[in-house]
């Protein structure tokens, strides 16, 4: 029960890699509030958690408005009493993969800058200011991505991936003297999770997985319970001594 009564928040809990840390999360004995955009996702995760006897509540909030996110937090707040995780998982992909930068429209560049860099801007500001109130610390965890370590993914969401990975370091050495803790995890490609579809990649999904998997030393695709356990891991007490580190979850992938 590695967080065992911890106060959390997940959010883009409703599918993906959200769903799959959501889950963990409740299995080690964490309170989850659920967050998505689309309520009726968020509340089937919360009911898988509370099958399995796991305490969840399920929120619908856009991480790109700071009201909502002001909002969310407040939620968990009354909800558990306390926050002592929020992992700022919500990311949406490229809208066509393998787009050029002089194929991206300015609508393209401000919706993913919104969402991907903005709800782990307002997701970590709020955080931090909660942590300081209760004066006990906390932990932030963000998703960033290999595309934002090398150049992969297309340009403008490798630059919001960027811009995850260098506001982590920055929210590590700021909340360090408060006890408070951020890192990220950096997943390569995940052909399960819709992801990958959802930035246009069409074909039969195993095919996609074999493809993806073949471009990673171990040989296999990622998977979000890949991903799940490395945010419980950092999550938890025992990565005490852990942060500003931008964690690989990529089967070797960026160490060639």
């Amino acid at each position: 029960m590695m967080l065992e009564g911890k106060g959390t928040v997940v959010t883009g809990a409703g599918s993906g890699v959200g769903a799959a840390s959501a889950l963990r999360f409740a299995a080690e004995g964490a309170r989850v509030l659920c967050a998505d955009i689309r309520l009726e996702a968020a509340e089937e995760t919360a009911r898988a958690i509370e099958k399995a006897g796991g305490t969840a509540v399920p929120i619908a909030r856009d991480v790109a408005d700071e009201d909502e996110v002001v909002a969310m937090i407040a939620t968990a707040v009354e909800q558990f009493g306390r926050l002592d995780v929020i992992y700022n998982n919500v990311g949406v992909p490229t809208p066509r993969l393998g787009s050029k930068l002089e194929d991206h429209t300015a609508e393209d560049f401000q919706r993913l800058f919104a969402i991907n860099v903005g709800g782990v801007f307002f997701g970590s500001k709020h955080a931090v200011a909660q942590f300081k109130r209760q004066g006990d610390g906390g932990v932030i965890i963000n998703t960033g991505s290999v595309a934002g370590l090398v150049a992969w993914g297309g340009a403008v969401y490798a630059a919001t991936k960027g811009a995850v990975h260098q506001l982590t370091k920055a929210v590590a050495i700021e909340g360090a003297p408060f006890g408070i803790r951020a890192n990220a995890i950096c997943p390569a490609g995940m052909p399960y999770t819709g992801f990958m579809a959802a930035g246009g990649l069409s074909g039969d999904t195993d095919a996609v997985a074999e493809r993806t998997a073949a471009n990673h030393p171990l040989g296999k695709p990622i998977t979000a319970e890949d991903c799940a356990e490395a945010a419980v891991f950092l999550a938890s007490e025992r990565a005490a001594n852990i942060t500003g580190v931008l964690l690989p979850v990529d089967g070797g992938y960026v160490a060639r």
